[in-house]
């Protein structure tokens, strides 16, 4: 099936081909025995994860480039794969944003292993090979995550190579370049132990090439989150085009869609189209398909010449669909690039959840906000607290001791601090434009903290608890006024992302508050030999929250089963390309 096979197979020991891990079945679902720790979604709001997820989008915008390992994948293989099925056909699976929760990404693992799916009357066989499309971890690429979010529930959904031995290839997103790409190539692009639960691996560098059946090809881009694509990474793909021709067509998979980000932000297509223009085109090949993640919901446009698919529902938390555009030109018009493609017209056709649904789950941040991430209402208690105790001694005039007077004096800090929410209304893309309506409602976010700042001190003043002798008050301001005030300040930041959605304005941390895990999606195409695509658009509307160990023991079977049956539904009609 392809130049470079993975070491196991029907004849080859279970324990020799994937480990004794593999090999040795849990007997219950405890971490020691299941090799890996099941993670809860990550809390996207967590005081120190933000901080701590901040700062490693800094490093890797200061210093991306010094880090960037592509140049030196130059001394490694430039092998070019080649995959086709027992028929002369191919069935391709494809999934992106997987490493998160356990129940949403082991769901979606869990149904890509089973030999069969039957949806909405489809018999929808294992692929065999399956692409990764980025962000195959959160919130960053260190190894314990890796193995906690991403290969241990993928090794528990198909343990051991079956006897068609699917192969694995990998795209690496932006939160897998956070260290530099460091534990990418370690579990994708491997010399020996190639292998990935029971997937082999495929790839020999951080971006791949996969020539299909009947003339289709896969190619698989790593542009390090939107920068240049590298030399050795161009000077391989030139290689490729030298096989192609003008009755070649190419599956295009891209760490992000930046066809839907360059609404927002117009430079995000330059590297996808300086691609196609100078790779693709002047081979006559056709790039009738492109196919990313990143946002992790299911959208296709339509146009004259291909399909644009989004599809990062593997695992991660739910983007929303009701603010997608209905209409988007690709490349962009107002782009810098001198040499651009020729401007086309593509129509939004089809999305997941569709956005009636969308539009209700935005409702659902009052409750999930502060308890799903009840760190982040904590720090909202903590610092309405200290701004209460600050504006008491104030209007109290009982600045009188120094302990009391350390209250007042970040007053100015912490009014300076609320209203630094004004910053906090951002665009959906780093280098999106901020127009009037950011500040507007990002200056109206922090006046609304400071009145209930200024009430909150108005209903404290008017209780027994200010007289009381130093240092009770304190003590009960952190006992009783803390927790409610954290609950209440929750449910405004909550209001606030509700209403900037509308605009368009914080729509990521309007869903990330809410760590949605159902709603999932992933892609199973199939090649037929006479060389038509159809591509089935795989929706999971709940995903499994609970799990039991699987009666079947045989080698291949999944370790563990959904106590209620997962079902699988179409997010659209089929879509056949020729």
């Amino acid at each position: 099936m392809t130049d470079d096979h993975p070491t196991s197979g029907p004849d080859v020991p279970a324990e020799h081909a994937l480990g004794e891990r593999a090999a040795r079945r849990p007997r219950s679902l405890d971490p020691v025995e299941l090799g890996f720790t099941p993670r809860k979604p990550v809390p996207w709001l967590a005081p120190f994860l933000l901080i701590s997820t901040g700062i490693r989008t800094l490093l890797a915008m200061l210093f991306g480039a010094y880090l960037d390992k592509r140049e030196l994948q130059n001394a490694l293989d430039s092998k070019i794969a080649k995959q086709v099925g027992p028929d002369g056909g191919l069935w391709l699976d494809y999934v992106a944003d997987l490493g998160d929760g356990f129940n949403a990404t082991y769901s979606v693992a869990y149904l890509l292993a089973q030999p069969e799916l039957e949806v909405d009357g489809h018999r929808l066989p294992r692929a065999q090979t399956l692409v990764m499309g980025g962000d195959q971890v959160y919130p960053s690429a260190a190894y314990e995550a890796y193995e906690d979010r991403c290969k241990g529930p993928y090794q528990a959904a198909l343990p051991v190579t079956p006897p068609a031995r699917p192969t694995l290839f990998a795209v690496p997103g932006n939160h897998d370049w956070y260290d530099g790409l460091t534990a990418f190539l370690r579990l994708f692009v491997r010399s020996r132990d190639r292998h990935f639960g029971g997937w082999g691996t495929g790839q020999s560098r951080s971006y791949f090439a996969v020539e299909l059946p009947a003339n289709w090809w896969l190619l698989g881009l790593d542009d390090q989150s939107g920068s240049y694509l590298d030399d050795p990474q161009l000077a391989y793909f030139d290689e490729v085009a030298r096989r192609l021709g003008p009755q070649s067509r190419v599956i295009l998979a891209v760490p992000a869609p930046t066809w839907a980000k360059s609404v927002d932000h117009p430079t995000a297509y330059d590297s996808i189209d300086y691609f196609v223009r100078t790779i693709i085109a002047p081979t006559g090949a056709h790039v009738r398909l492109l196919v990313s993640g990143d946002l992790h919901h299911y959208a296709r446009y339509a146009g004259p010449e291909r399909q644009l698919i989004t599809c990062g529902g593997g695992g991660a938390y739910l983007y929303p669909t009701h603010k997608l555009p209905e209409r988007i030109e690709v490349p962009p018009k107002d782009t810098l690039s001198r040499r651009a493609s020729a401007t086309r017209p593509y129509d939004l056709v089809a999305r997941y959840p569709d956005a009636a649904r969308s539009r209700r789950y935005g409702w659902g941040i009052f409750p999930r906000l502060p308890f799903r991430n009840p760190g982040f209402t904590t720090l909202l208690g903590t610092l309405h607290t200290l701004l209460m105790l600050a504006m008491a001694g104030v209007a109290a005039n009982r600045t009188d001791s120094t302990e009391q007077r350390l209250f007042s004096v970040p007053l100015v800090i912490m009014l300076g601090v609320t209203l630094g929410a004004g910053l906090f209304a951002k665009p959906p893309s780093a280098g999106g434009k901020r127009h009037a309506r950011h500040w507007i409602l990002g200056v109206t976010h922090g006046l609304a903290h400071v009145g209930l700042a200024a009430a909150g001190t108005w209903a404290w003043l008017a209780l027994p608890f200010y007289d009381w002798p130093w240092p009770l008050p304190v003590v009960a301001a952190a006992a009783v006024y803390g927790p409610v005030i954290g609950l209440v300040s929750s449910q405004v930041v909550a209001a606030y992302l509700l209403v900037a959605g509308s605009f368009g304005v914080n729509l990521n941390e309007l869903f990330a508050g809410q760590g949605i895990e159902d709603s999932k999606s992933f892609l199973r195409m199939r090649i037929t030999p006479d060389g038509t695509l159809t591509i089935y658009p795989i929706a999971v509307d709940r995903v499994s929250r609970d799990w039991q160990l699987n009666p079947d023991q045989s080698p291949t079977a999944s370790w563990l089963t959904p106590k209620t049956t997962l079902t699988p539904r179409l997010a659209e009609p089929p879509i056949t390309l020729t």
